[in-house]
């Protein structure tokens, strides 16, 4: 196992290395000039002249590469165009708003969707498994943006009397503040410090900040603004997630060992979710890692819809402003994040299914 993850990770080198090179060359495809994007069409060609000057990009293309990953390598992401403010401040400022986001999205399309697709299973062809298959399809039809709107008018508009309404945009209510766990427990850091980055990094993570500090009226609020763009963005993971566990299930409840199974008298929830839910579950924890990268991509609307200041957001506000340092520093984290967990999956195989060797 050891050698594998070692090789695992050896080959996900050229992975980053491609990724770098890509965004790196896709930020500067998107058509129009940053100096315009920023100052107007109405700036001159000195002014900008100048800008491009400042900020390096005036520099041959191949220079502004080399700085680039001779900058990533000391995790230095460079100063963004548009806020001139160092792009690992906003990535420690927006980035804790989408994981939490992307976290409780996951888990609501996997607590309704494995669940849902083992009782279509195992109720193949009755009401259930149509209704379920439908909704499921449904799902996957429904866009994002289309669904938080009507999220937030049902909820927010319509149930806005009743014990139902939720937040229909922001983080916190006003007036509602998280402080930070280091803070609350009087620690002194060093300002511009590995350890104060760390802590700010961690406590803009407002559940676990509260659940740190117990402030449960930060935690209850802070969950409670999740819950929408939360649902938005899982229905489509979900209904995928549902499909799959549906599929996988109905490959292994044909099979003769669980013919086998029943005949020898065991219970019904014995076979089902011992026996047919273990073995099913290769291509269901498969297509799980596979949705964080769908997760991520909704992001980008469900922040914009929801006002949240995450890194969808901001992602969003980058491109239209030609901000190179930020697109080329989110999309490389995200994409990171992403072949982490593709590793962790196929390492988790090994868990699953014994029977699997990898040498």
């Amino acid at each position: 196992m050891f050698q594998y993850t070692i090789r695992r990770l050896l080959l996900a080198i050229p992975v980053l290395i491609g990724i770098l090179i890509i965004t790196f060359a896709l930020a500067r495809m998107i058509p129009g000039d940053p100096c315009k994007a920023m100052l107007g069409e109405k700036a001159t060609e000195a002014v900008c002249e100048r800008f491009r000057i400042e900020r390096g990009l005036d520099q041959p293309i191949t220079t502004q590469f080399m700085v680039f990953l001779r900058d990533i390598l000391k995790g230095d992401f460079g100063q963004s165009i548009r806020y001139s403010r160092p792009v690992t401040i906003i990535l420690i400022e927006r980035l804790p708003m989408t994981i939490e986001l992307g976290s409780v999205a996951l888990l609501i399309a996997i607590a309704v969707g494995v669940p849902a697709g083992i009782l279509s299973a195992v109720k193949r062809n009755s009401a259930i498994d149509v209704a379920t298959m439908i909704t499921a399809n449904v799902g996957v039809s429904m866009p994002v943006y289309w669904l938080g709107l009507m999220l937030a008018f049902v909820f927010a508009i319509i149930l806005k009397d009743t014990p139902f309404w939720l937040p229909p945009s922001g983080r916190l209510t006003a007036g509602i503040t998280a402080v930070p766990f280091y803070k609350v427990f009087d620690w002194t850091l060093e300002k511009e410090s590995f350890l104060f980055h760390a802590a700010e990094f961690i406590s803009n993570f407002y559940i676990l900040n509260s659940l740190i500090t117990r402030d449960w009226k930060v935690l209850g609020d802070s969950i409670k603004h999740l819950i929408l763009p939360a649902m938005a963005l899982s229905t489509i993971p979900l209904s995928i997630i549902a499909r799959m566990t549906r599929s996988s299930m109905l490959e292994v409840l044909k099979q003769d060992y669980m013919r086998a199974a029943r005949s020898k008298g065991l219970k019904r929830n014995k076979v089902v979710f011992k026996h047919a839910f273990r073995n099913a579950l290769l291509p269901i924890v498969t297509v799980i890692g596979l949705q964080v990268g769908t997760i991520f991509a909704g992001a980008v609307l469900t922040e914009s819809i929801f006002g949240l200041a995450g890194v969808g957001r901001i992602l969003f506000e980058a491109i239209t402003a030609r901000d190179y340092p930020i697109i080329q520093a989110f999309t490389v984290v995200i994409a990171a994040m992403y072949v982490l967990i593709n590793l962790l999956v196929d390492l988790s195989y090994m868990i699953i299914d014994p029977r699997i060797r990898l040498r």
